[in-house]
């Protein structure tokens, strides 16, 4: 099947083929002015690798880039369990899709974190679980360096305050 190229020049402004041409106000086609490209939501950075520092910082970048991708929910839902013996085809269907969304969020946070923390954490089996033990190993880490900055703060203060 060919492609349609042509332009169409519906109202003055010009496509490719992509879909019907946006319909623009008569003052806006008689300056030549261009329809507002949509950006598509999904297309966000994805955050930098995280390599153990600034954990609070990449947690919030890759909750917000698995939210655009609508993946976000696998991080604190437990997969869906169907009863002993249970055959219905839509019910299985639904587990099947639950797993692979949740196999692509757990890879996403895998493959955003650094060569030496994937060997790490790659034997997570859900999102969820991957995601709580780095919340759970980081967030520490960052409130006891917190602690310490907050420490030796004061004791910089008493030094430099003592006559």
């Amino acid at each position: 099947m060919a492609s349609r190229n042509d332009g169409d020049t519906t109202n003055g402004s010009r496509t490719t083929g992509s879909g019907p041409a946006p319909i623009l106000p008569n003052h806006l086609v008689s300056q030549n002015v261009a329809a507002p490209s949509m950006v598509p939501v999904n297309h966000v950075e994805k955050p930098e690798k995280f390599n153990g520092l600034n954990f609070k910082r990449w947690q919030q970048k890759m909750l917000f880039y698995l939210t655009t991708l609508n993946l976000a929910r696998f991080l604190t839902e437990n997969a869906p369990t169907l009863s002993v013996g249970e055959s219905d085809v839509q019910a299985l269907s639904a587990v099947d899709a639950w797993k692979h969304s949740d196999y692509l969020c757990r890879n996403y946070i895998m493959n955003s974190l650094h060569d030496s923390l994937y060997s790490v954490y790659q034997g997570f089996k859900t999102a969820k679980e991957l995601w709580k033990s780095l919340d759970r190993k980081y967030k520490s880490e960052d409130a006891g360096a917190k602690k310490f900055l907050v420490d030796d703060s004061s004791i910089l203060k008493w030094w430099i305050q003592e006559p």
